[in-house]
């Protein structure tokens, strides 16, 4: 069986719902729907598509790290905005992010978002060499 490794971000949401921020099995890691929350859970840039976008890449970053994973593993992320027809915004920074390790994407728009103020949320999957 192999071993299975958590991360929490200590948020009062992951108990609640009954999840993990990030989840290493093997090589492999998973990184929940993540939004632009600071350390203490404040969402961070209320109102501003980038900047919640790149707080909410940096808290992925920060999740991968803890699991001994970089971006540079990851292979895969899925995007969910809520006005999808602000897409350059969110994919200006995720290029910062990305653009020399180019994984899948899926961007999609959906209704809204747990928090009215959450403009975008951002899943993740790396795999570890």
């Amino acid at each position: 069986m192999t071993d299975r490794v958590r991360y929490s971000s200590g948020t009062k949401w992951e108990p609640i719902v009954g999840y993990s921020r990030a989840i290493r099995v093997g090589k492999v890691v998973h990184v929940s729907g993540t939004t632009a929350t600071d350390a203490n859970g404040n969402l961070v840039g209320v109102g501003d598509l980038t900047a919640q976008t790149l707080q909410t890449l940096k808290n992925i970053s920060s999740a991968l790290e803890s699991l001994g994973a970089k971006l540079e593993d990851v292979v895969r992320t899925r995007i969910y905005v809520t006005d999808i027809s602000r897409w350059e915004e969110v994919g200006k920074v995720h290029a910062r992010f990305f653009s020399e390790i180019r994984p899948t994407n899926t961007m999609v728009e959906v209704r809204k978002l747990v928090n009215p103020d959450v403009l975008v949320e951002i899943e993740a999957e790396a795999i570890l060499n």
